[in-house]
Parts: structure tokens; sequence; C-alpha cells
């Protein structure tokens, strides 16, 4: 009878350790930062003058212009892939009404293969809003994480080979108090990144409330940099609508090439974390933020 007991004891240890095992980590989708892009829409008279000021800025070049189809249902833009130093962008220009969601998404990232990546980033908590369909040069997917952060994910038939970037560009997502734990314990599941800083305090004039503080969250993974900005959405203008923050050499240099080619800083200078920062809107109206180190 004693030896009967221990072996249903037994059998109870081992079922419930099979029961509340974790199961295995899917595994790494990304590539590099480098085949991550911005996604930029904006009017089709706007596209060229935009992307002249945006490469006189950032240096780099861009691809040839085409006129596709990008959308799993019938529409029609111009597009083109801006690459710098600092930063690559997708440029949109449609010639007919965007199909819901796409202009909603703020990045696209480039993974080594969309099915896996998509059941990973259902299984780390993302819907997914757009189901994966084919495209000119590959396929894609949108997917959205908890707090609403719309993404793109594609998969190249052919893959591509991009030279890495001088600074690697931020990614700056703002949440909700009431997602923001959902929102990186989902995406740093899915991109096997990590919390590389986390805090409480951050200086207010940040997100252009000097009176205040806010959450900052950095994280870092294959797919590159990541800012989580935790607020309760009391925001002014233009805080929220930078979706990425590019890291260059000294600000000063860069912003006065920006001035010259039409764009027009709309946050002045300030120091903050060890950078100065500033913000910008180019011709065509894409804000972003713009950093460097802070002088010693």
């Amino acid at each position: 009878m004693l030896a009967l007991r221990s072996l249903i004891a037994g059998a109870a240890i081992l079922l419930s350790a099979a029961t509340n095992a974790k199961p295995p980590a899917a595994p790494p989708v990304a590539i590099d930062s480098q085949y991550d892009t911005t996604h930029v829409y904006v009017r089709p008279e706007d596209v060229d003058r935009f992307v002249q000021s945006f490469v006189a800025t950032f240096g780099g070049q861009s691809t040839k212009q085409v006129v596709a189809t990008v959308t799993p249902t019938p529409s029609s833009t111009t597009s083109q892939l801006v690459q710098t130093p600092y930063g690559t962008i997708s440029v949109f220009g449609f010639t007919t009404p965007v199909p819901y969601p796409f202009g909603a998404e703020r990045n696209g990232y480039l993974v080594k293969d969309l099915d896996l990546a998509l059941k990973a980033a259902r299984e780390a908590g993302a819907d997914v809003l757009v189901s994966a369909f084919p495209d000119p040069i590959g396929r894609d997917a949108v997917i959205q994480w908890p707090g609403g952060v719309n993404l793109q994910l594609y998969w190249h038939t052919t893959a591509p080979n991009y030279a890495p970037f001088d600074r690697v560009p931020e990614n700056r997502v703002y949440v909700s108090t009431y997602r923001s734990a959902q929102f990186v314990h989902g995406f740093t599941t899915f991109s096997h990144g990590k919390v590389v800083s986390d805090v409480s305090t951050a200086p207010g004039v940040e997100i252009g409330r000097p009176d205040t503080t806010y959450r900052r969250i950095r994280i870092e993974s294959t797919f590159g940099r990541m800012v989580v900005l935790v607020t309760d959405g009391l925001l002014p203008y233009p805080y929220g609508r930078e979706t990425t923050g590019y890291e260059v050499p000294v600000l000063s240099e860069t912003l006065g090439k920006a001035q010259a080619a039409g764009a027009k800083v709309i946050v002045a200078p300030f120091d903050s974390d060890g950078r100065s920062s500033a913000i910008v809107e180019f011709p065509g109206g894409y804000v972003a933020e713009i950093h460097s180190s802070s002088a010693p």
C-alpha cells in the first residue's frame, strides 16, 4: 500500500510539473535593425520635396520611385525606400484612398519567416489586423500590440543586403499606463529583447510638459532600439506624432541641414537624459525627433 501511495504521489508531481511547465519560447525572427523601416505617408505632390529634404538632412539615397499596389485590396501608390546612415524610411504617396488599416502602422520589420513571426506575435499577445498577403517583392501582414501599437511585418522573396546604420534609430512608442505592462511584456517576448532602463520619474520636458514627470522605458533587441513613453495622453503637439528618433553626431549641424532643406524645427533643442533633442517637421508633414549625445 505504501509503495502504491508513493507511485501515485510521484505521478501527481510529474503531472503537475508538466501542466505548469512554460511553453518553449518561439525562435527569434528578427534579422537586424537596418532592415526596419519607418512608414511615411505623404500626398503624392509632396513626395519628391519630402524625399529631397530628408536626404539633404541625413545623407544617403533613395531607390527609384515606382507605382505599385502594396495593400491586399485595390489601391495605387508611389513607393520608394530611402536609406540613410541614421535610419531608413518607406515612403508612400497614395493616389487612391488608403485601405484600412494602412497608414496607421508606424514601422515595418523584416522577418526571417512571416508565418513563424505571426505565430510568435500571437503567442506574445499581439492581434493580427491584416493576415499575410503577397506584395510585389514578398509577403506582408499587419499586427497590433496591446496599447494600439500597429506594426507591419515583411518577408522578401529575395533577401536584401543593407549596410548597418552608423547610428541605430529609436522607435518611439506612446502607450497608456493601463497597457504599458502588456505591451512591454509582449514585445520583449516576441523580439527576444530586453529592458535596458525603466525610469518612473523621467523629466516631463521630454514630452513637452516640464511641470511633470512620466515613465520612460528603453528596450533593445535585434530589431533595434525602442523607447516606450508611458503617459496620460495629455500631450501638446507634436508629441505622440513622432514615431522615430534619429541619433546624429551633432544635433546643431543636422538641424542646420534640415532647415536649409525646407524642414521646420517645431520643438527647439533641449537637454535631458544625456542627450540634446529637437523635433522637426519635414515638407509633407512628416514629424521626427532628432537627438545627439549632450556635450560633457
